[in-house]
């Protein structure tokens, strides 16, 4: 596994307002293109493979009250780097579930998946697996609420580091 410390980075951890998929999406987009983090084909190709390929994750078997996530992504040659993106939802937004694509939740957080390696994405997405299997219910809950990015970078790179150790 690569050096965990890499997989964030504090100007890349966002809080959104926004109620639709496509301008979650679309808002962080802006964001990571105006830092260098992805190409301008970026948005219609992560737009385009969720609407095909959705990433919805229904966290019910994790524990209660957990709100559901999702891991958009799409291939490395759109992207400039290797980064997870936490995005935290402050309203909930629709994706449709990996799993079940015809059904739909409701998502409070993304985790949203950066790498220009193509065989990379995979280990990313096991790492976010990884998080979401070694972290008590509890403290799952409370990230996935939290409104402040710089809280979210340092939780998030506390305990992807943890793994490390």
């Amino acid at each position: 596994m690569t050096n965990t410390e890499n997989f964030f980075a504090p100007d890349a951890v966002f809080v959104t307002d926004q109620i639709k998929q496509d301008l979650v999406l679309k808002e962080v987009y802006d964001k990571l293109l105006e830092r260098g983090y992805v190409k301008g084909n970026f948005l219609s190709h992560i737009v385009e493979r969720e609407h095909n390929f959705p990433t919805g994750l229904d966290t019910k078997t994790l524990g209660q009250n957990i709100p559901n996530i999702a891991v958009p992504h799409t291939e490395g040659e759109f992207v400039n780097t290797r980064l997870i993106v936490p995005v935290a939802l402050k309203n909930p937004v629709l994706f449709h579930n990996m799993i079940k694509p015809k059904e739909t939740l409701e998502v409070k957080f993304l985790f949203m998946l950066l790498d220009n390696d193509p065989d990379g994405q995979a280990k990313l997405l096991a790492s976010v697996m990884d998080f979401f299997a070694d972290t008590p219910a509890n403290e799952l809950r409370e990230v996935f609420n939290f409104t402040d990015p710089q809280a979210i970078y340092a939780f998030l790179k506390q305990k992807f580091m943890k793994k490390e150790d």
